[in-house]
């Protein structure tokens, strides 16, 4: 991988790690037009550069995350359930990351779920991230579990499953990027930690394709938040549902012309 196809992918992630339109989706497509061979820093960039989003989140919402002490409590409390599963069914995962099928299923299926979302949750109580309990905040961190099968989307599961809890859209999508910074933090450094224990060292030149995809994620990712927040507010998410159909059923026809699709 060369500095321009990781200043790419690195936009790539930043676009859609926090849009309901799976990252995962839009990495296989874009690594194997490009040709990038899946070796094992491939695979950790395209995890490490969620640090660069993940600070875009605290940045925008600066004041948010310096409020109280009850903030972090819910966030751990809606982490547990992703964590206890990623533990327990780490191989089971792996698994359905090296299968480009079940990807473009995933973005199938979720895209139709996206035609409908609007019309199911109409009726919301909680407008502002403070108004979420502990229990409501617990349930949002199963709805992240879905996100584990590759091609669901972690930030579209987690918007649905706070909107099914009453929330807002605003709400949901915000409370869905402030639970992506344990969630990808911890990601990242569990693949760093792997990499570390089976004495991967990084050379130079990786180090600064990593400096240079994380900048390149950390900026993209803030535009793409601001653009979600304002677009979902008004207009929903039927757009990010017919987009995922595409996205998905391109997979599906180049997996039918034989071309071989990987998961980076």
């Amino acid at each position: 991988m060369n500095f321009l196809q990781a200043l790419i992918l690195a936009a790539i992630e930043g676009i859609t790690e926090y849009l309901p339109i799976s990252s995962t989706g839009h990495m296989i497509l874009a690594s194997s037009f490009m040709g990038i061979a899946s070796d094992r820093f491939v695979k950790f960039f395209t995890v490490a550069i969620q640090l660069g989003a993940i600070l875009s989140v605290v940045v925008l919402y600066f004041k948010r995350f310096f409020r109280s002490l009850d903030f972090y409590f819910k966030l751990v409390v809606a982490f547990i359930p992703s964590a206890v599963f990623g533990v327990l069914f780490s191989d089971a995962i792996d698994a359905l990351l090296e299968s480009p099928l079940g990807v473009a299923i995933s973005l199938l299926v979720g895209g139709i779920i996206l035609l409908f979302v609007d019309k199911w949750f109409t009726k919301t109580f909680i407008e502002d991230s403070d108004e979420i309990d502990y229990l409501t905040a617990f349930k949002i961190g199963f709805f992240q579990c879905l996100a584990m099968v590759p091609g669901v989307s972690r930030s579209g599961a987690t918007i649905v499953g706070g909107m099914s809890q009453r929330l807002s859209r605003k709400t949901a999508a915000e409370f869905s990027f402030f639970l992506a910074v344990p969630t990808m933090f911890a990601a990242t450094a569990k693949k760093a930690y792997d990499l570390y224990k089976d004495g991967f060292v990084l050379t130079d030149e990786q180090i600064k394709i990593l400096a240079i995809g994380n900048v390149v994620a950390f900026v993209v990712a803030m535009l793409a938040i601001k653009f979600f927040i304002d677009f979902l507010t008004k207009y929903g998410f039927r757009v990010f549902g017919w987009y995922r159909i595409i996205v998905g059923g391109a997979i599906l026809v180049l997996l039918l012309m034989g071309y071989k699709l990987q998961v980076v």
